[in-house]
């Protein structure tokens, strides 16, 4: 079989709005988490293309054989000025175990770095154990732990944290 073809991007018209139908399924079906969550990422998701500053932020978009197969942020902390966000990971299933999380949290902390940033900090919770193992292999480290139900099944919110 031919080896597939995998590329970053910049964000384009409709992606975010791809990128949040996504993650509103995507963890329902994995996770049973409710609508609550679709608010949240389309919060995020409005708020950054309302006014993100394409100096200081970004979002990537992954594709395989140009079909889209995952997404992240960069974004300013709201009041930290040396510290960015990273938000909205995400990686399709039939794209997992192709390297792509690495490659975007890569991108995300290389970006991060070149933008002045001195920290980058991120919000997750403990049922993501993917993306937490991807966080650890990156150098974040947990700060902080909560229990959270806004999604609907109870789970630990956690915040981590890396210096650059």
């Amino acid at each position: 079989m031919p080896e597939s073809r995998i590329s970053l991007r910049p964000h384009r018209i409709g992606d975010i709005g791809w990128i949040i139908y996504r993650h509103a399924v995507l963890y329902a079906e994995e996770y049973g988490w409710n609508e609550q969550f679709e608010a949240l990422v389309a919060e995020v998701a409005a708020n950054f293309l309302k006014s993100h500053d394409p100096a200081r932020e970004r979002c990537w978009i992954a594709e395989v054989d140009g079909a889209f197969a995952g997404s992240i942020f960069l974004v300013k902390h709201p009041g930290e000025e040396a510290t960015a966000k990273l938000r909205l990971l995400l990686v399709e299933p039939h794209a997992r175990g192709m390297g792509l999380g690495r490659r975007l949290i890569q991108e995300c902390l290389d970006f991060a770095r070149s933008a002045g940033y001195a920290k980058v900090s991120l919000w997750t919770n403990d049922v993501l154990h993917a993306a937490r193992h991807l966080y650890e292999e990156f150098g974040f480290s947990l700060v902080s732990e909560e229990p959270n139900a806004l999604f609907g099944p109870l789970t630990i919110a956690q915040t981590w944290e890396k210096t650059l």
